[in-house]
Formats: structure tokens, sequence, C-alpha cells
């Protein structure tokens, strides 16, 4: 194999020097590492720009630190040749260059800052420049490295004068400020204010845009909605009462905190949830998916259970789509699939988790807006959860530090997209560092006897875990003593900052001192901001300046709920209509679905996927001697003789049709998938995730709630409550044509159930001579196959898979063969 050359190039021209003397650099200062393989001009090279004084010593220990002698050989000299150099705009995160840093300052190196960039061959196309423009930039040639800034902000909040603005103006300052309020939300703030005799600061505003958005409040699924003038319950209500309904003794908590709760033995519970991060994603795939993985691992372990798995559910534009066909502003399908596919691979592989169970969906509606699931399941003790303060406790943040990166990404996240969404949202964009992630979760298990609740820094940052967490008691804090990556961050920037790998405590005082011994043993940072107070005020200080002072009564609950219009979908349900449908080639139609981008083997990306590593993945996600896919996949701890099996449902071509059918398809699949490999289909927990258009147009409201009305009725059908939830809206995009672009409704759902060892089961452990056994009905409804995708759909097309109420006795059954040994393998019909 080739040997992969380092060249440490120490390059500062003189004119260089003289057009960044803010920096004070003297020619010494600078050092150009590049890392390239000399066999291979053509792969991309690495950067680093070193500021410091270093000797030629200096230099040698630094290229023995970086250089594995094995692979890697090094030279210091200048990158020659025709090539873009590409470099991250400052205040992104980079965490290489943080490396680096710590490298140095373990070596004992003078080295004062660290940035990191990219060397590219020239593409015989500009457009093929691996480069996003949202959290980079470049140049042709030698890039001007950029370091953090110097400089401290102001510590002072912006006052917003907003009680004498008429309607169109604070539409306009909504607008501006990129809050994405309702009407009657701002006409809300306003009175507030009025009331208060005072104007809002800018930390205000962002603090209640941040807890008011559609992605922390749920405002739609908390809606007033009325169905053609028929009012129905609130979609969150329906969903909560049908888990209420099943009454399952296995549910612990469910829809409460970060995480559904399930035990199905004594003393072990189970953590799980599911969350999107599709808007990020599709700006940014590698960081949006990398930080989506981080964060649903972030939310169970805020529930006090180590994470032992990851899930995940990717939907895509054709990689083949025609280039021209890309709407302006939009990055290339082929490209977000790369890079999302590389940030779940970078996140799992890193932190230590095998990444178990998920799909891979193609469809020409996803070009723009990407859907990204990230799912995780943890494991720990059955008590209650950590989750509530107590007056007096600290509020102590773990992890990493504050900067820019993820300004503003709730309320971000609760907008369409458009041509101009990447200029306006990069601040949105999340870098995560999986290594301080999985320091994080060495402190915080073992540690539950030093704290009394926990949350992750999630959408909004501190304004989100601080405010949730004191909603019932009021805080005071400091962002003074916050630590920050950079100088230069104002108040409300350090408040809303996503920042990752971070989670807030609620700690007693008298057991601060143990928990900053435990973080000092993994090198993780502890850092006390204040207290919970109990005065149901929150309160934010920068030093001695009030930065906000909100009732917390006013935060959580002064949002005007919405009141929405949904117009009834009526399915075309005629079986007869789709009755005479003939294939004329059935050997070729068989090849032709076999090649369909969304049945074919996804082995190519689940292997980039460490999906045994831990040594618990009894039931794997690819099955025989090939590519084969399995249909759920089974957690065994070692030692241990019980675990869980875990299936996925999802097919949104069905949502096209017949939403509430496709919510019942879902939860069979899901369902199914659990059953194949062993699970007990009597005690099966289930999560929803809901990615949707613009729930304000009537139809696509319709929609959702014929699907929540499947949800629950399905639900009930198998006695399967379901635990956690997650809604992600607003998935479409405002085209420079001034035409909008939504997501086919999606909605996937996550099967969880017991299963002993010996009775798992895969789909590949056949023997000559076994009987084949079809278990189930067939029916003629076509709408939304792939049948229709290869050959083409008929004028009259039919229903989607109608539910067969009959499948849940029939499921128990093929259970019970199963545990009784007279099923050797068995595999789901799906698509």
């Amino acid at each position: 194999m080739p040997r992969r050359q380092v060249r440490l190039t120490i390059c500062l021209p003189s004119n260089r020097v003289a057009r960044r003397p803010r920096y004070g650099l003297r020619v010494d200062d600078l050092h150009r590492l590049t890392i390239s393989e000399a066999d291979r001009p053509e792969r991309p090279a690495s950067i680093l720009f070193l500021r410091g004084p270093l000797t030629d010593v200096d230099r040698r220990a630094l290229a023995d630190a970086l250089v594995d002698p094995l692979l890697e050989t090094a030279t210091w000299d200048v990158p020659t040749g025709d090539a873009f150099e590409v470099a991250l705009h400052p205040g992104v995160t980079d965490d290489r260059a943080v490396a680096v840093l710590h490298a140095a300052e373990l070596l004992g190196l003078p080295v004062h800052d660290v940035a990191s960039g990219r060397r590219l061959a020239v593409p015989a196309d500009p457009a093929d420049l691996d480069a996003n423009p949202v959290i980079e930039r470049w140049t042709r040639g030698p890039i001007e490295p950029v370091f953090a800034p110097t400089s401290a902000g102001s510590g002072i909040p912006e006052v917003v004068a907003i009680r004498e603005l008429d309607v169109e103006q604070l539409a306009a300052l909504n607008r501006a400020r990129g809050l994405h309020l309702d009407p009657a939300e701002l006409d809300a703030v306003q009175r507030h204010f009025t009331e208060l005799g005072r104007e809002p600061t800018d930390a205000e505003l962002e603090t209640l845009a941040q807890t008011w958005s559609e992605h922390c409040a749920h405002k739609t699924f908390r809606a007033h909605i009325a169905v053609d003038g028929t009012p129905v319950a609130p979609l969150l209500r329906q969903l909560r009462d049908c888990t209420d309904r099943i009454d399952a003794p296995f549910v612990r908590s469910a829809f409460v905190g970060n995480a559904g709760i399930i035990s199905y033995r004594p003393g072990v519970s189970y953590a799980l949830k599911a969350e999107t991060h599709n808007h990020p994603s599709a700006i940014e795939p590698f960081g949006g998916a990398n930080t989506g993985v981080g964060g649903v691992i972030r939310d169970v372990l805020g529930t006090g259970h180590r994470p032992i798995a990851a899930t995940d559910i990717l939907c895509f534009g054709p990689p083949d789509h025609p280039r021209e066909l890309v709407p302006e502003g939009a990055i290339h399908p082929r490209r977000i699939r790369d890079g999302v596919v590389d940030g779940v691979a970078d996140y799992g592989n890193k932190i230590g988790l095998p990444t178990v169970a998920g799909a891979v969906l193609y469809d020409p509606a996803y070009t723009t807006n990407p859907l990204v699931f990230c799912g995780c399941i943890g494991v720990g003790d059955d008590r209650p959860l950590p989750d509530r303060a107590e007056p007096g406790d600290r509020v102590v943040v773990l992890g990493g530090r504050t900067g820019r990166d993820g300004l503003r990404g709730a309320t971000f996240s609760s907008a369409t997209m458009d041509a101009v969404t990447g200029e306006v949202a990069g601040a949105s964009v999340q870098i995560g560092d999986p290594i301080t992630e999985k320091l994080l979760i060495d402190v915080i298990c073992g540690a539950e006897h030093l704290y009394r609740a926990i949350t992750d820094c999630g959408a909004g940052g501190l304004s989100s875990a601080v405010g949730e967490m004191a909603e019932h008691l009021g805080a005071e804090v400091d962002l003074a003593v916050v630590p920050l990556k950079y100088p230069g961050l104002e108040p409300w920037e350090i408040w809303l900052s996503e920042a990752q790998e971070r989670m807030v405590l609620a700690v007693p005082p008298h057991d601060v001192t143990a928990l900053q011994a435990r973080c000092d043993l993994h090198g993780v940072e502890l850092t006390d901001i204040g207290v919970f107070t109990g005065d149901r005020r929150l309160r934010v200080r920068h030093g001695a300046t009030m930065v906000v002072d909100l009732d917390v009564g006013f935060l959580h609950d002064g949002r005007p709920a919405r009141s929405m219009q949904a117009t009834a979908i009526t399915p075309d349900r005629d079986v007869a209509a789709a009755a005479g449908r003939a294939v004329q080639d059935v050997g070729a139609a068989l090849l032709a679905l076999l090649a369909h981008r969304n049945i074919a083997s996804k082995a190519d990306v689940i292997h980039r996927f460490d999906h045994e590593i831990r040594g618990a993945t009894l039931g794997r996600p690819i099955v025989g001697p090939g590519a084969g896919p399995g249909d759920g996949v089974v957690l065994v701890e070692p030692g241990d003789d019980e675990g869980l099996a875990i299936g996925i449902g999802v097919n949104p071509w069905y949502g096209l049709h017949d939403p509430e059918a496709m919510a019942w398809a879902a939860v069979d699949e899901a369902v199914r998938n659990v059953v194949a490999v062993g699970g007990d289909p009597s005690r099966v927990a289930l999560l929803d995730n809901f990615s949707w258009g613009d729930p304000r147009r009537p139809e696509t409201l319709g929609a959702l709630v014929a699907t929540v009305q499947g949800c629950c009725d399905a639900a009930a059908a198998y006695a399967a409550p379901f635990v956690s939830g997650k809604d992600s809206l607003n998935n479409e995009y405002l085209g420079s044509d001034g035409q909008r672009h939504a997501v086919p409704p999606t909605l996937v759902i996550t099967a969880v159930a017991p299963v002993r060892a010996e009775h798992v089961i895969g789909s590949d452990a056949l023997a000559a001579g076994d009987a084949l056994v079809l278990v189930g009905r067939t029916v003629s409804e076509f709408a939304g196959s792939h049948l229709d995708k290869i050959l083409g759909g008929p004028a009259a097309v039919g229903p989607a898979p109608q539910p067969d109420r009959s499948a849940p006795q029939r499921y128990r059954t093929v259970h019970q063969l199963m545990v009784d040994g007279l099923v050797r393998a068995a595999h789901d019909v799906s698509e």
C-alpha cells in the first residue's frame, strides 16, 4: 500500500505577516503543517496552522507525536502545485485544532493557537470542490489562516424596543431576528413587557423564541385543531391518552423528560429515544448528522442511563439526481448522503456505541430536505428518574466549552428552508466532539448519587437546559463564568449557543466537591454557574449586569395555544380498483425490485458503522454469507440471558395515498421486525417520529391528524404503548422558483421487545428440506408500492395496505412457535 507522507511546511512570507497585525505575529510565530499522501497527489491533504515560537527541536517533537512511522513519513516543505486550500470560518468549532493544541500542551510545546484546513486537488468542474460555504472558505493556492478572536464581548445585553411597535413592525422584527414566532405569540410578548413597564433584552427575546419554538414547544402537536370544523383532541394528548389506556406494566415513564423508560425485569430499566436533525443536515451534512447522534445519546444520558446502542433512519434524494435540477442554495443529494453517513459513522464509532438498526430511503422529494432520524437505547437501574431539582442546588455545567456554533438552532429548525438558508443559518451548524462526550458518559454513569436532576444542552443550549430545569423553581446563573471556546461572545450568544457535549446538573452544594474530583479524574471540565432559587424567576447575569429576568410561569405557560384548521383526508380504499393489475414479465419485475435503491442491500452503508462494538449485538443487521439485510436486531449484554429486540417501521409512500394506513403499516412492520428475531409481541414499546411539511396548510395538517389517529389505533390493537416521540415539521424548501417542495409525510416507528438469548433467531439459519410457510394474508393493495415505482401505477391506484386486525394474535402465535423450537428462521414481508 502507498506510504502516506506528512509534509510539515513552515511558510510565512513577510507580506502575509503585514496583513495580519492584529495577531501580533512574528516570522517565526506561524508554522504550517500539511499532511498529504505523496503517492496519491489527487487525494486531499490536511493542514494545521500553528502559532507560537517553535524551535527545530519543538517541530521534531510535534512531528513525532503526529506521525505514525509505520504508515507515514514527514518532511518540512512548502506546498507546491495547483490546489485549493479550505479552512473553517471563524467561530466554527475546529476539533482537530483543539486536539493538536491539547497534544502540544501535554508535550510542553509553546503552541498558542492552532487552526486546521484542507488542501484539495483542483477539480475538473469547480462545482465538485469538496467544501461547504456554510462552514468553510477557500482559495486557490495558500489560504490565510484565521485564529479564534482575542477581544472580549461587551457583556452588556441589547435592549430591544417592542412596546410601541405595530403589527407590521413586530412582524419585521420577527423576521430580522429569526424568532419565527406566531403573530399571537408576538402580541403576547409585547403585552407582557408593556405590563412590566420595560423593554426586553435581546437575550429575553431569544429565550422566549427558543422556549416557544416548534422544536421545543411542539406547538402543532399541542394546538387546538378542527378537522373540517370538528374539533379533535390535541395530537400529543391523543398519543399520551393511548399509552395511558394501554396501561402496560413495563412502562416506567412516557412522554416525560428526555426519553421514555421501560423495564421488563426487576432491577433493570431501558431508556429509549429517537430524535431528528433534518435542517442542520441539509446545510452541513456531516456536522448535522454527527451532532444528531451525539444529541440523542445525551438525551438517554440525561435520564441516568448508560447508552448502549444507536439507531439511524436516513432519507436522501437520488444520488444520481441531475446537478442542474438541484435548487439554488441546496447541496447535491450525493454529497448530503456521503456527509450524513460519514457523520453518523464518525460519532458512533469514536464514542464506542454500536449503530445497530435503521433504514436508508431514497426519493426525489428528499433532494433538498434530507431526513436524519437518530435513536439511542440506554440501560440503567430501575429507580426513580433524576428529574427534580431542589432550592439551593447548584447549577453545574459539565463537558465541552461554549462557542458560536448552534445559535438559534431551535428556531431555525422550526422554519422553512430556502435558497439563502445556508447564508443566514451558518451559525446554526453544530460541530460534534465524540471523544469529549465519551468522557462525559464516564463521569455521569456511576455518579447518580451526586446529583438530583440532569439534562443535556440541546436545542437552545443553556437557555433550554436551565430554563426547563428551573420551570417549577426558578434559577439564577452567571454567564461570565461559563467557559468559552474563544472570547468575543455576547451574553445572548453564551446563553443560546448549542455547542455540543454539555450537560447541566442540579447538584446539592455538599456534593459539588466530589463531582469535581470525578471530573478531574476523567478530564472533564466542571463549572458551577449558579443556583436553583425556588422563587420562580429565571435570572441570568453577566457579572453584575442583568441579562434575563423572566417569570418562569410566563416563560413556560404564557404562550398562546395555536388554533389550526385541517382538511379531512379521504383516501381511495377500493380494492377492486387495483384487482386487474397484471405484470407481464415477472422475472424482470423481480430483478428491477431487487435493484431498486430502497430494496437493495444497504451493506455498503451498514458496514460504515461498527454494529458489533461492545460485544452485545447478538442479532445483527447483516445476515448470511453475503450482504443480506436482517429484520430486527437483538442486543444482549455480555453475561446476560435476556435482552432487547429492536425493529423499525417506515414507508412514507403509503402516506401519500393513505396516512392512517401508513401509520398502521409502520407500527405493524416494526412489530414484525422484532417478532422475526424472537422478540415477545405481547410486550412491545414504541417510539414515534414524525417528519412533515408545513402543518399550517390544512391538507398537510389533515394528513398529520390521520396519521396520529392511525398510530393510536394500531398501538391499541397491538397493546404496544408509545413511550417517547418527536415531531419535526416544516421540512420544506422554498426554491428560487417560488415553489415549496415538501418531504413526503414520513413516520418512523421504533419497536423494542424483550427476548431470551436462547430464543433469538434470524432469517439465514435455513436447512435443505425445511418447510417454507407464509403466515398472513395477501390482498391487492398496491398504492405506494415499489411495484408502482418500477412499472408505473395504473390510472386507478386502489388502496395502500390496510390494517389487518387479526395480526396481533397471529404474531403471538408465531412467537410461541419460536419459543417451542418449531421455527428455524423467519423473515417479514415488506417492500
